[in-house]
């Protein structure tokens, strides 16, 4: 059994001192994995269904056939783990800002890392998510403008409550059109957040893509008792059009 509590890892970054931890939850038992950046509360083993449900349906909007796919936010893997579940994906990139939690995967830290780490399909990049999408070369360092499937992008805790000023422009119709320039025809953009669903937001998806919808995600919260939601943002390109 492990220890009640453990600080598994803490370094200062460029966003502030990140830090890993693993408690036990006294209700079940089970080990709950933590991460904090600073003092606020990024991400928890214990709430999942919202990252889940990101690429659940995110994905549904496609054919079936072979997906490439590129995730924004590696976060404890809950995201890239739910899109290689899916048989139709053939290759994930995922970028991550932070390196020490690219490591904390390929080290196998927590949970999900090893899966990840060691599934052929999958690339862990590190690089600035919210940067590359304007950028000349995109989302692929290897191969410069490249389009995908899916974009599937669990970063901030909403479109409004952005971890870093510079994030804010890509939820502005100019930014979304530059990452549907990165999708293929037909493809999707799926968005995670933990505000109810923003008019203003869903606005601007609408105005850049062909179809745009809201999912409220309903799931048990045990430390807060009854019931917590997250909501995905879904929108899709048609076929032949350019959001330009």
């Amino acid at each position: 059994m492990s220890a009640r509590f453990e600080e598994i890892d803490w370094r200062p970054t460029s966003m502030g001192d990140i830090s890993l931890r693993r408690r036990r939850d006294p209700a079940s038992g089970d080990d709950v994995y933590e991460v904090k950046l600073g003092d606020e509360f990024l991400m928890s083993s214990l709430f999942t269904a919202g990252e889940i449900a990101l690429t659940r349906l995110g994905l549904a909007k496609l054919p079936s056939a072979e997906l490439d796919v590129a995730v924004g936010g590696l976060g404890l893997g809950y995201t890239a783990q739910a899109a290689l579940d899916d048989p139709r994906v053939r290759s994930l990139i995922v970028v991550e800002a932070l390196g020490e939690v690219i490591e904390w995967h390929k080290r196998g830290l927590v949970p999900l890392g090893a899966r990840l780490a060691s599934d052929s399909r999958c690339r862990l990049v590190q690089g600035d998510f919210f940067a590359m999408v304007g950028d000349r070369c995109g989302l692929d360092p290897r191969t410069p403008d490249r389009r995908f499937h899916a974009i599937l992008l669990d970063v901030d805790h909403s479109p409004r409550h952005v971890l870093h000023p510079r994030h804010a422009a890509l939820y502005q119709p100019a930014g979304l059109r530059a990452l549907a320039d990165r999708l293929h025809p037909d493809g999707v953009f799926a968005l995670w957040s933990n505000d109810p669903p923003d008019e203003q937001f869903n606005s601007a998806l609408a105005e850049v893509f062909a179809e745009s919808e809201a999912h409220v995600v309903d799931f048990d919260n045990p430390l807060q008792g009854g019931t917590a939601t997250n909501t995905v943002y879904v929108g899709r390109k048609r076929a032949g059009t350019d959001p330009r």
